[in-house]
């Protein structure tokens, strides 16, 4: 039983620690301490549902409906593009790189960028409903495998969300924010621009 939560956790850790959308924006709130704690919660919350969705038999949904991911993988094109333009923007601009210099963004309007980037990117349901929903197919204890899985998220995101207070004083500048939301930008670009290859 402790075999199968191990390797859950073990295969999710690989997969969510490669930098990505979801990754730079719990990244960015945690270094500007904005709603850290809902957006990690939302983010673990996420994986959890979407890997019981794996393991209940929802890949097998997803494979026999290509037309569902394709149009998942528009929509996400089109949101990282547009934020990846505002991330840019930010970096062009040194004035509003400053957190004390401008109002927090909302808690509802820092959970639909959240959950936007959550669900509007196709790799998230390749790696948690059809990879470890797979996967866990193949352990005695597939709900174990889900649940070590599921805490591998809930992990990562609080390390990234909260360990990211310790890189405040290094971005105390705003030439470090603008480095910082120059990253974003690229990373934000080559995923919407990756989607509409693949596409």
């Amino acid at each position: 039983m402790l075999a199968s939560a191990f390797a859950g956790f073990v295969a999710s850790a690989v997969l969510i620690i490669a930098i990505g959308a979801q990754n730079a924006f719990v990244l960015r709130q945690g270094l500007r301490r904005e709603h850290v704690l809902p957006v990690v919660l939302t983010c673990a919350l996420s994986d959890l549902a979407l890997i019981s969705a794996g393991i209940a038999g929802l890949g097998a949904v997803l494979t026999a409906r290509p037309e569902l991911i394709s149009a998942i993988r528009w929509a996400g094109a089109a949101f990282l593009l547009g934020y990846a333009m505002l991330a840019a923007r930010r970096a062009m601009r040194p004035e509003v790189l400053d957190p004390a210099g401008k109002a927090p963004a909302t808690l509802r309007a820092t959970l639909l960028t959240c959950l936007a980037l959550t669900y509007l990117n196709p790799h998230v349901y390749l790696d948690t409903v059809l990879l470890l929903g797979s996967v866990a197919q193949q352990h005695p204890h597939r709900w174990l495998f889900g649940l070590g899985a599921a805490a591998a998220s809930l992990t990562w995101f609080v390390g990234l969300g909260l360990g990211a207070r310790r890189l405040a004083p290094m971005l105390a500048r705003p030439a470090s924010w603008r480095v910082l939301d120059g990253s974003i930008a690229l990373v934000m670009a080559t995923l919407g621009i990756t989607l509409i290859v693949q596409a």
